[in-house]
């Protein structure tokens, strides 16, 4: 197995390609991953996902623990489903030349070292809600596209009860011609639906626990969107807005990384 001194040292030499050497160190992060690592400070250089910390089910001792060694290894750190516990547990072990960023509609918060910046890649994400009580799933997929590079565009509470709330907003991420869009919906479901059906955009599904009844919890939304017969419609868990923004990012950051520019 190369060193990293080796890998560029052939590079130097024109014995290694860049795509080559790009492979080679993929690989040898999953290696590395296999052998000894708990966190996986790779991940976001294999497949283009952060680690993500999963706050809930943590004391907060572990979590500032797993934070600590995360961002030192890192320079930055990505924590969802945060209790406000949690949150003022972190604020008050974080150092001060930490940059400390917290988003209370999505519960997530964000902390990284002053040299630690986002690079823009120029992908472009709309995101949709049917109902206000859906915006803090879509916040928790806004928070982590940004954290990926992404302009994120948003359109909150233009559900299908009062469907003619949906089409300036459509129009706009149209003309602006994002590469996916997200949509999170309880009860039915029927947005992302709707909007799968009038656009020729990659869309996610996201359906969230604002129901009740018999299809309580989501379970409704979920097998609507699951049911649906509008192609080109994808959809993740129930509330997750993070595999949403997730997915909606790796397919914007791929489209902006080949994308040809219009003369």
């Amino acid at each position: 197995m190369m060193t990293l001194r080796e890998v560029l040292e052939k590079i130097s030499r024109k014995e290694l390609s860049v795509e080559e050497a790009e492979r080679f160190l993929r690989f040898q992060a999953i290696e590395e991953i296999g052998s000894c690592a708990k966190i996986d400070v790779n991940r976001e250089f294999r497949n283009g996902i952060p680690e993500i910390i999963l706050a809930e089910g943590k004391s907060a001792k572990d979590l500032i623990e797993i934070s600590s060694k995360l961002l030192s290894k890192s320079g930055r750190v990505i924590i969802s489903r945060c209790s406000q516990e949690q949150i003022e547990a972190l604020r008050g072990t974080t150092r001060k030349k930490d940059i400390f960023q917290i988003n209370e509609r999505a519960k997530m918060v964000i902390i990284r070292k002053t040299n630690a910046s986002v690079k823009k890649t120029g992908g472009k994400i709309g995101i949709l809600t049917a109902g206000t009580s859906d915006i803090g799933v879509a916040e928790e997929a806004k928070v982590l596209a940004e954290e990926l590079g992404c302009e994120v565009l948003t359109a909150y509470d233009v559900g299908v009860a009062g469907i003619h709330r949906l089409m300036a907003p459509l129009k706009d991420f149209i003309l602006k011609d994002v590469d996916a869009i997200i949509v999170a919906a309880g009860r039915e479901g029927a947005l992302a639906s709707v909007v799968a059906g009038l656009v020729d955009t990659p869309v996610i599904g996201v359906p969230t626990s604002n129901s009740f009844g018999f299809g309580e919890k989501g379970l409704g939304a979920l097998m609507s969107m699951l049911q649906s017969c509008s192609l080109g419609l994808a959809v993740v868990n129930i509330d997750g807005g993070v595999a949403a923004g997730a997915v909606a990012s790796s397919i914007a950051n791929r489209a902006a990384k080949f994308r040809i520019p219009h003369n």
